[in-house]
């Protein structure tokens, strides 16, 4: 007699807890035998074929859960979160747009649902969810995270402060909160946290997590009063705290940069600028390491009438994993290098276009800043010969410690160890030679300290290089209103400073590890800076 249904369910479990995808993969279709429709018995397969790297297939799952209509909270978060993994932003928005009036909505799917509007940088659609949510519980921690985090992306720091200080007094052991306040309010020798963060990493320390938020809060509030030793003593806590929290290989990163370095060169597909409204899409990808000011760039191009800006986008990555059926954890694999020479670039160019247009108005142009994309510019020249790819150009040194400083998601594995982020922006120098050695006049190389010193100089030659005219309406940040949903979403709306001692400077001596490593692969590597010698530009003092 065939086992039941939920005598498989306890199996699928175990296979679960023992990561044995393709046994979990028999158990749930045997479970799907029984109940075709079973939406978490789908979402569970789904997540199952994405373990398996089968893209298509882990996302057919989710489509066809979203088909059901489920209606269990639980099962709609899930299914919102899933959606998201494969950018079908439709799907999500008929989702959303179904839900009945929010004073009908329990809490936790206002947040879920605010996280999602978030996600896709509509910052100012997600504000009513999480207003809802705080008419529920004014004091609910998360809600006050949540909304802090979007009003940070929003511009509005004063609003944000006020809901994290309150959150401080309702959680006042929340590490997050913490370091949410150390990125948007200066401290002071006579106001801070530091005593307080000193004490949470001594009540709950060797918790990689905890250890980080505090950490890293503690390193930008000793920052600011001047301690640096201290701060950067902080600092190393956080990074070796982050570093245990993710995996990442050297040697992973080199040999998928070998792989993409001897690719054949194809030609670009044909034909792949569809118009809307009796206009071509013309999309600007501007690209470079994180932290080399690829959020100032496309603030000042979102001033252009004829640009809009849309942020950072995994839509690239998307069209790729799902031309090559691959389901990577970063931006690109070797996997889906070796498989795409298989690939139909056309496909992929029109794909990407089509599930662009829900995002665009009557701009003919857009942006789409999604700094490693530089991974991708080969597959973009062949996707999309009519895009135009901007490539921030920052001093390595400062790069690599703004990088070293930041405490980012799920992204960005090669930056808590100086030797690994050295060899990673050595890895990334060396694949950009290749891409301009390959296409020739393709990219647009774009000087950050040059553009600080002198914005209007550099943005008429970028505005030549994309077929724009130059308008001197782009040099006003203030002018700007849309969301900022990266890094340096605080540092941005601070206008364009340029800096004449790096941000580093502090902290030289500690920094030899990484600056001998650059030194080695031929990086521009400067000595300890003397106090007031010019060494670039920075958008904020951080």
């Amino acid at each position: 007699m065939p086992p039941n249904f939920m005598e498989l369910w306890r199996t699928a479990q175990r296979q679960f807890a023992d990561s044995s995808w393709p046994a979990a993969k028999q158990t749930l279709a045997a479970m799907l035998a029984i109940k075709p429709d079973e939406p978490v018995v789908l979402l569970h397969l789904s997540y199952v074929e994405s373990y398996l790297g089968n893209y298509r297939a882990a996302r057919q799952c989710a489509l066809r859960v979203h088909e059901l209509r489920p209606t269990r909270e639980d099962v709609v978060m899930e299914l919102l979160s899933r959606l998201r993994t494969f950018n079908e932003t439709g799907a999500i928005m008929e989702i959303i747009e179904g839900f009945p009036d929010l004073g009908r909505i329990g809490i936790r799917m206002l947040l879920t649902i605010a996280a999602q509007m978030s996600y896709l940088n509509l910052q100012e659609r997600a504000l009513p969810y999480l207003d809802e949510a705080f008419k529920g519980d004014p004091d609910y921690p998360p809600t006050l995270l949540a909304r802090a985090q979007v009003l940070i992306y929003s511009g509005r720091f004063p609003e944000a402060i006020a809901d994290l200080e309150r959150c401080r007094k309702r959680a006042p052991e929340l590490p997050s909160v913490y370091w949410h306040l150390s990125r948007v309010k200066k401290s002071t020798a006579e106001h801070n946290h530091v005593e307080t963060l000193r004490r949470l990493l001594r009540l709950r320390g060797n918790e990689p997590e905890h250890d980080a938020l505090c950490g890293y809060a503690l390193h930008y509030e000793l920052n600011d009063i001047g301690d640096y030793e201290a701060a950067w003593d902080a600092l190393e806590l956080a990074c070796r705290s982050k570093r245990a929290m993710v995996n990442y290989s050297t040697g992973a990163t080199k040999a998928l940069v070998d792989a993409l370095v001897s690719m054949p060169k194809l030609e670009p597909a044909a034909g792949n600028a569809p118009a809307s409204a009796g206009t071509a899409r013309i999309p600007i990808f501007i690209v470079g390491m994180h932290r080399s000011g690829t959020t100032l760039l496309e603030q000042l191009l979102d001033g252009h009438d004829r640009v809009k800006g849309v942020g950072e986008l995994y839509d690239f990555t998307s069209q790729m994993r799902y031309a090559t059926d691959h389901h990577c954890r970063g931006v690109i694999d070797a996997t889906i290098v070796e498989r795409s020479a298989t690939v139909d670039f056309h496909e992929v160019g029109r794909g990407y276009l089509e599930r662009m247009e829900w995002r665009l108005g009557e701009e003919p142009y857009f942006t789409d800043k999604l700094p490693s994309n530089f991974l991708n510019i080969d597959f973009i020249c062949r996707s999309l010969p009519q895009a135009r790819i901007l490539h921030m150009v920052r001093d390595p040194v400062e790069t690599c410690f703004s990088n070293l400083r930041e405490l980012f998601s799920d992204a960005n594995p090669y930056s808590y160890d100086q030797l690994e982020l050295a060899e990673y922006h050595n890895q990334y120098r060396r694949l950009m030679g290749h891409w301009h050695e390959r296409w020739p006049g393709r990219v647009l190389d774009v000087d950050y300290a040059e553009l600080t010193r002198d914005p209007e100089a550099v943005l008429r030659r970028v505005c030549a290089f994309c077929e724009l005219d130059f308008q001197p309406r782009m040099l006003d940040l203030s002018a700007r209103h849309r969301g900022v949903a990266t890094a340096s979403a605080v540092q941005v709306r601070q206008g364009i400073v340029a800096r004449k001692t790096p941000k580093w400077a502090p902290y030289a001596r500690h920094l030899q590890p990484l600056i001998d490593a650059l030194g080695q692969c031929g990086a521009f590597v400067p000595g300890e800076p003397e106090p007031g010698a010019e060494s670039g530009g920075n958008v904020d003092g951080r």
